[in-house]
Parts: C-alpha cells; structure tokens; sequence
C-alpha cells in the first residue's frame, strides 16, 4: 500500500512538473513590428552605455562622422546596452554617435534606429537622424523638416 502511495504520489508530481514546463511565461518581452522613434528615446543618451570611443581618421567612414579628420573623437552609445541577438539587432535598438574635436569644428550627433516593419529593406531596417545636443531630433533650417528617414543626406547613411 505504501507503495502504490508513494508511485501515485511520484507520478502526480511529474506530470505536474511537466504540465508547469510547458506553460508559456507571461513575462516574455516580445520584440515589437516596428519602432517609431521620437525625441524622448534619444533623451539622456550621454548615460547610456558607452560601446566604443573611437579616435582619429577612418577612411570606412568617407566624409561622414568627419572620418577623413584625425583630430575626431567617435563615441557610440547604446540604449539599454542592447546587443546582438542571434548576429543581428533586434527591432527598438538605439545607438547615437558624437562626434567632435578639440577646435570644434566638429559637433555632430547622429543616431540610427532599428525601425523594422520593411522600413528600409536596403538599409537594414535602420532610420537615421541627425539629433540637437540635447538628444531632440533636428530639424532643417532650410525644409523645416525633421531630419531622420531612410535617405538620410541623400544616402550617406548606408
């Protein structure tokens, strides 16, 4: 009788534990279809994580982030510390760079998104900006237009 007891008992408690493994946890984040940015996700970039300070000429670079001029300084930073996931960045990543030097005739700060939703299918899903010091999205003086999109600069950002 013990037993029999003690193998109801052991059966019941694995097939409970089984039952319990294969219930789906509420807590799983999922990845969004698309992510629209707007001023507030680049606010505070300057305390993210810093992913690389870069210093000099980078001739992969061409003109942009001044990579011809050997007094630049590139800091990338992420939001949250994304990373890879499985060998790509996952839709809401954010990175922004600043770029500056020490005579100041280099200030920028650009900033790319992983839209996704088919945004950019060349590009990678990626949206570029051109952002104010304090992280706000520029506008041009000239269009009055934000200055973000998947053309970017006529194309620079690819």
């Amino acid at each position: 009788m013990k037993k029999s007891f003690f193998f109801i008992f052991l059966l019941s408690f694995t097939v409970l534990a089984f039952l319990q493994s294969c219930k789906k946890d509420n807590n799983d984040q999922q990845t969004p279809a698309e992510y629209i940015a707007t001023d507030a996700s680049f606010a505070g970039f300057m305390s993210w994580s810093l992913d690389a300070a870069n210093q000099g000429a980078d001739p992969a670079l061409g003109g942009a982030h001044a990579g011809n001029d050997s007094t630049v300084t590139r800091k990338v930073y992420f939001k949250n510390g994304q990373s890879l996931v499985n060998g790509s960045y996952p839709v809401g990543t954010i990175i922004v760079k600043h770029s500056d030097n020490p005579a100041q005739s280099v200030n920028e700060f650009t900033a790319m998104v992983k839209r996704g939703n088919n945004f950019n299918a060349a590009g990678g899903d990626w949206e570029w900006f051109m952002l104010n010091s304090d992280g706000s999205i520029a506008v041009d003086a000239a269009s009055g237009t934000a200055m973000r999109g998947a053309n970017l600069m006529n194309g620079m950002c690819i």
